[in-house]
């Protein structure tokens, strides 16, 4: 943009204690009120931080040599910034945040770094692994709104590892998908298919994420679960995982996804099941009922625990395309 066409507000004598307001001043024409916003409160809190722990220049190096690595390490099949928002607790609060769930409804929880768009869409029963390794598991699940109704033709993406705790990306030579697939739910909301028991892993921890984790004295590990993403019209996107109760890192997920609502008890395929299901009883066993709900649902809910949470803050603030922007009128 030519310097002649754009009105730059004057810049006062830049000294620590008015950097922030004349960066607020040279950023307040921009046109769109939430971009607007959102930027005044990145500088606000930065600038904050800064001042409080009094960041040293070699402290802001080392961030930034930091940052620049996590880039270089992120590829198509590995990001390292979603592992550092995960490790960080970011992810899971900006899913609860965007993603507010009715009680009753099922909880969301993190993407993680590995999911694909390449798994295969697969027939109910299907089994999606190859690893003869693992301990073989029948999963049998339904898809409901929150008045109890199935809802049919919901696309569910599911993957997990292998039983060595290593997804399908993480080894050389990757030539097609494994240990993940597509289903869709049934009239009755029913979607079935065959997996291995998940295992607990570790987290990549050869990169500056794994670096941070040394430092803080954290260790890497998630407890076992399977991943599931849940896609309709109508309905809210969710992105969840199912954990079994009593893994020993329950309780220290690396990326803090953990939720009581979402641990399921690793049961036995019976008799009948077996017929039904062409398993062999004793088998493992996971069952769960996933609960959607609307996306005017969440647009509700949302817009209300954002109105709420400003007013506890304090502010004078709107809705404008959903999300809360300062109410200036």
């Amino acid at each position: 943009m030519d310097p002649k066409d754009v009105e730059v507000p004057p810049l006062k004598d830049l000294t620590i204690d008015n950097i922030t307001e004349n960066v607020h001043a040279i950023n307040s024409r921009c046109e769109d009120p939430r971009f607007k916003y959102i930027l005044e409160r990145i500088v606000t809190h930065l600038h904050d931080f800064a001042r409080e722990i009094r960041l040293s220049f070699s402290e802001w190096e080392e961030g930034i040599k930091f940052l620049i690595e996590v880039g270089q390490i992120s590829s198509a099949t590995r990001n390292e910034y979603i592992l550092l928002s995960d490790v960080l607790g970011l992810s899971i609060l900006v899913d609860s945040i965007d993603h507010p769930k009715p009680p009753a409804s099922t909880d969301g929880t993190v993407l993680g770094p590995f999911h694909t768009h390449d798994a295969e869409l697969a027939a109910h029963g299907a089994n999606i692994t190859h690893d003869a390794d693992g301990q073989p598991c029948l999963i049998l699940c339904t898809v409901k709104d929150m008045a109890g109704n199935p809802i049919e033709d919901v696309k569910i993406d599911i993957w997990e590892t292998d039983s060595h705790g290593f997804y399908d990306v993480q080894r050389p030579g990757r030539i097609e998908p494994d240990g993940r697939a597509v289903l869709q739910s049934a009239a009755d909301g029913s979607f079935w298919f065959k997996a291995i028991v998940p295992v607990p892993y570790t987290i990549p921890d050869d990169g500056p994420v794994g670096k941070l984790l040394k430092i803080m004295k954290r260790h890497a590990y998630r407890p076992s679960h399977m991943h599931f993403m849940f896609e309709k019209p109508g309905y809210d996107h969710l992105v969840t995982s199912l954990f079994l109760r009593g893994d020993p890192y329950e309780t220290s997920d690396a990326v803090f996804g953990v939720k009581e609502s979402l641990l399921t008890d690793l049961g036995t395929v019976n008799p009948e099941q077996e017929k039904t299901y062409d398993v062999k009883e004793g088998s493992k066993l996971i069952k769960y009922d996933f609960v959607l709900v609307t996306e005017q649902e969440t647009r509700e809910l949302r817009e209300k625990n954002a109105m709420q949470a400003m007013q506890n803050l304090g502010l004078r603030m709107k809705i404008y395309h959903g999300l809360p922007v300062p109410d200036v009128d």
